[in-house]
């Protein structure tokens, strides 16, 4: 009750910090022609709806509509910190609804026979808006990003603010030769400008294995990622399989990483990552997925908008009818290679590239607002796009612009917010296309194993759209406010062979051998099994332990990764330069599996072959899919002018939180008598 006392203070205060502006009844008016135009076609296309005054009876509902709207609005600010952000997401759904019932119930002159009336209208009417001001913006943003500007401006007054602030966008799968190329080509006018006027700086840097988004962010938000060898993996002792999108999973995982001086632990905010970084405020993350707390109100900015939630889900219907007639366009051109666009992706495509994307500007506005120092927050719309579409598809590049738009609009916020923000952009890996292994083979690599295995095989590997999925999770984690998953129950698999695929990289647990077994003990139990996985003309190699070390074996050759030796024809060649330091650092990451096996890299294209059915890839080595970017204000001073590695990255960004006093000094430890015992100096005490 105390916590509930507390929100409610919250609520009032915030209700009294509330004034009219010149900016807001511009707004308003802009609303009330809108409205108008919009109800008279409500009216015209529904008969359960009837305006029997004429136009005047109209213009008072418009009224109305506003009074009750912006009554209801205010009201929904006091609720939201009570019952949390994610509870203001799910009545988004009926607040439209009871708008309109109400204003149709006190409007003289006009009348709904029931409430489903009503709601049919207030969602027509939402869509006739959203398309007026579509025509009427060009389709931009700018009634959005208005909104935006003006609750920011209200509240600083127009005052310049001096202290620093960093600002970082993470755009998931986005590969350094990529966003090169797209810049040169001209199709990024945001970020390309920055780096065309010397304003900020790209890098690449080198992801290692694995290449995948989890392994990347705990590098760098926490500077450690050896607790996290692909997305998913095998845990022999506990018996579980652990995915790091579920929420249960990724908390255990901070857990065990975190010190509590992550790179957001000085008053930062992490959203749509999925580690907190140490943050004190974690929105929509998955190791954090609890109630939103203080930062409801971004939230309520969003959802009782009337160009926020509304909006949002008729432009995701939209996002919809877009994606199925370029999926159609695909098969129609035979474009080659390509996956099926379920229904299912099709879904989700709407949540990632429209709900969430807006959500998550709507929640950076609000924390700059507040003035939060640092801010991360990862989208991934492009990565998204990219696993079912292809990275280098225009569908792919469309969705890019869109994210180079949004840069453009957290610029423009920058400049009135509560500080000085500096913006950086990043990405965690990238992306590398190519037919599946199950498409160019016509067979599965879990059935593959499972022949040359024996009996007892289990395969391990999510759905091909689990990965994204997971953010769609995390909103639904919120809904109950639990710190912890709300999902499904991890599974115990309980084949003797366990097999677990993360792009085109894939690890094998023999579960029956307790610890790591190596090549030794594999082929004993399982004769065969590596042999006939090398010569398999799908793979590219396959790692196992031995005495010298971990061992790559290929179709015709192997090669020692500890010293170099090679026998043979050199299984490493196609996959670059830093395989084998990739390789040799991989194997000594926990819970790695006894064998790893990686898909061939082909000569010419550098396409890899999937292990799950998705025609853009990560989570390996081979093509684009390690090679991330990095653009930094270019007059920061930098440590190494190509990261290599996510800690690196951490450790850049860390320096640069420090020049900018953004970082509280590190405690200095108690001095330590030299008299002690030996274990005692050890031990620190």
């Amino acid at each position: 009750m105390g916590v509930v006392r507390q929100r409610v203070r919250f609520a009032i205060r915030l209700l009294r910090d509330w004034r009219l502006t010149v900016a807001w009844a511009k707004s308003l008016l802009r609303s009330g022609l809108t409205s108008f135009v919009v109800l008279a076609v409500t009216f015209w296309l529904l008969p359960g709806v009837r305006a029997s005054g004429g136009p005047a009876a109209l213009v008072e509902l418009t009224i109305l509509l506003a009074l009750v709207g912006t009554l209801m609005r205010l009201a929904l600010l006091g609720i939201a910190v009570v019952v949390g952000g994610i509870g203001v997401l799910a009545l988004g759904v009926v607040i439209q609804a009871v708008v309109m019932f109400t204003a149709l119930r006190l409007a003289k002159g006009v009348s709904v026979d029931t409430f489903a009336d009503a709601w049919i209208a207030s969602w027509l009417a939402a869509a006739l808006a959203a398309l007026v001001n579509w025509l009427a913006d060009a389709g931009s943003e700018d009634v959005f990003l208005g909104q935006a500007l003006r609750q920011m401006a209200r509240q600083h007054r127009g005052t310049p603010a001096t202290e620093p602030g960093v600002l970082i966008v993470q755009l998931d799968g986005l590969s350094a030769p990529l966003l090169s190329w797209a810049v040169k080509a001209g199709n990024l006018p945001n970020l390309g400008k920055w780096v065309r006027t010397g304003t900020h700086a790209m890098v690449p840097w080198h992801t290692g294995l694995p290449a995948t988004t989890p392994a990347s962010q705990a590098g760098i938000l926490h500077g450690d990622f050896s607790q996290i060898p692909a997305f998913r993996w095998y845990e022999k002792d506990a018996g579980r399989l652990v995915v790091t999108n579920r929420p249960r999973d990724a908390a255990d995982v901070e857990a065990r990483i975190s010190t509590g001086r992550g790179l957001l632990a000085d008053d930062g905010v992490s959203i749509s990552n999925v580690f907190s970084g140490d943050a004190p405020t974690s929105l929509l993350t998955f190791s954090n997925a609890a109630l939103p707390g203080r930062s409801a109100r971004g939230y309520l900015a969003f959802v009782a908008s009337p160009y926020g939630f509304a909006r949002a889900v008729v432009l995701s219907i939209g996002e919809m009818l877009k994606e199925i007639q370029q999926g159609r366009r695909q098969r129609f051109r035979n474009v080659y290679p390509r996956v099926p666009r379920t229904a299912a992706y099709v879904a989700l495509r709407a949540v990632t590239n429209v709900l969430l994307r807006d959500l998550n500007v709507s929640l950076i506005a609000e924390q700059m607002s507040r003035g939060a120092p640092v801010i991360f927050c990862d989208f991934v719309d492009y990565d998204e796009v990219a696993h079912h579409a292809g990275p280098l598809r225009p569908e792919a590049m469309q969705t890019l612009e869109g994210l180079d738009r949004v840069l453009g609009t957290l610029h423009r916020l920058a400049r009135v917010a509560g500080r000085d923000y500096r913006i950086v952009v990043l990405s965690d890996h990238g992306q590398s296309q190519g037919a599946t292994f199950s498409q160019r083979h016509g067979v599965t690599l879990e059935r593959l194993i499972g022949d040359l295995a024996g009996d007892g095989h289990e395969p391990a590997t999510g759905g091909p759209d689990e990965e994204d999925w997971g953010r769609a999770n995390t909103l639904l984690a919120g809904v109950s406010h639990q710190t912890r998953s709300c999902g499904p129950v991890t599974e115990r698999p309980r084949g003797k062979v366990v097999t677990v695929a993360s792009g085109n990289l894939a690890m094998l647990y023999l579960t029956e051998v307790p610890g790591r077994a190596d090549l030794d003990t594999v082929e004993a139990l399982r004769p065969g099994l590596v042999g006939g996985l090398a010569k398999h003309p799908g793979i590219g190699l396959v790692v196992a332990g031995t005495a010298d070390g971990p061992l790559a074996i290929g179709p015709s050759g192997r090669h020692r990764l500890r010293d170099g030796t090679v026998e043979g024809d050199d299984p490493l060649l196609p996959y670059g330069p830093r395989a084998a330091d990739d390789l040799l650092a991989h194997q000594a990451m926990t819970h790695v599996g006894d064998l790893v096996v990686l898909s061939r890299v082909d000569p010419g294209t550098d396409e890899v072959a999937a292990f799950e059915e998705l025609v853009g890839s990560h989570g390996g080595i081979g093509g684009w899919q390690s090679e991330a970017v990095l653009v930094h204000p270019a007059d920061w001073p930098v440590l190494t002018p190509e990261p290599r590695g996510p800690v690196a990255v951490h450790r850049q960004l860390v320096a640069w939180l420090d020049d900018l006093g953004l970082r509280a000094p590190m405690p200095v430890p108690p001095p330590r008598d030299e008299d002690a015992p030996l274990s005692a100096r050890v031990r620190g005490v």
